[in-house]
């Protein structure tokens, strides 16, 4: 790698990566767990559900999506 002037990328930097980019993907978090091979589910949303902030940002638009969507169905239209 020194020779090509990139830093070196190790194994583990390729797993995080990959699991990083999964959940991008919407996979869902107990599948990562079980891909990287994780005893607990909280060591994997610990480690890796906050990595992405486009994650974080989809995730409160698809909730706000579903309360507005939801109050309407009521007849309680919201934030107009």
């Amino acid at each position: 790698m020194a020779a090509s002037g990139q830093p070196p990328i190790r194994l583990h930097d390729l797993r995080h990566g990959a699991a990083t980019l999964a959940l991008a993907a919407r996979t869902d978090l107990k599948v990562v767990q079980a891909m990287l091979g994780h005893a607990s589910i909280v060591l994997t949303a610990d480690t890796y559900v906050s990595v992405l902030p486009e994650v974080a940002h989809r995730a409160a638009m698809e909730t706000a999506w579903l309360v507005l969507s939801a109050a309407s169905a009521l007849g309680r239209p919201l934030g107009g």
